[in-house]
């Protein structure tokens, strides 16, 4: 077998971006949904408070019981915290992510009458909720345009030459600068699922990824 060599390519952002967007739009032609199951922008919301430094799949199975036990703002308001880390104990981080539900449930319940906010400064006062979570609820609920840096978009956003940023909060600002806004809830869902079939880490799938000719980082010679 052919040993893979580093490609090397003179990337120019401006000169290859619509090329990406396009291509990745071909790959996921179709709306891709979010892989936290919900049904109401509160769940949506506690779903991703839960899914800090946790999987998806490990949110999805925790959050079935725990909807059911507590259906809105108002009932996980007045949880007992003991039984609400029980429920979630599961999702790590159990201690900090209670007590921040029930605050921010607190918060939604009784100054934003039950209502999920969709401003970003409103969001981010909510315990436990920064600007990664406020992003998927304004992009995802509201469909405001917003850049949700999660690990994959910021791994795939530094490989493709579009940041040289870790810190997550200047990576979204350096993503709105390069991508155009109608395209930035796509780019967050479609990084996502990109990430996780295809662009992984450590050993990415360069043979099979439609942008390989576009990224500095692949090992297709």
């Amino acid at each position: 077998m052919k040993k893979a060599n580093r490609k090397q390519i003179k990337f120019t952002v401006n000169e290859y971006l619509p090329q990406i967007l396009s291509a990745l739009d071909a790959y996921y032609p179709d709306k891709l949904p979010v892989t936290l199951n919900n049904e109401s922008p509160w769940e949506l919301l506690v779903a991703t408070i839960l899914s800090a430094q946790c999987t998806d799949a490990r949110v999805n199975m925790v959050t079935p019981a725990l909807f059911k036990r507590y259906p809105d703002p108002m009932t996980m308001a007045s949880a007992d915290i003991m039984e609400l880390e029980d429920m979630i104990h599961s999702v790590g981080f159990y201690h900090a992510k209670a007590s921040n539900l029930i605050k921010c449930a607190k918060m939604v319940a009784y100054e934003y009458g039950g209502t999920v906010p969709s401003e970003l400064e409103l969001l981010t006062s909510l315990p436990g909720v920064g600007r990664k979570t406020a992003n998927v609820i304004r992009g995802n609920i509201y469909g405001i345009p917003s850049i949700v840096v999660d690990t994959h978009v910021k791994r795939i956003s530094k490989k493709l030459g579009l940041t040289e940023n870790t810190d997550p909060t200047k990576v979204e600002y350096d993503l709105m600068n390069a991508i155009p806004e109608d395209h930035w809830i796509r780019w967050n869902i479609q990084l996502i699922n990109f990430g996780r079939t295809i662009c992984k880490a450590p050993v990415p799938l360069c043979e099979e990824c439609p942008l390989r000719k576009y990224c500095p980082s692949s090992l297709i010679g």
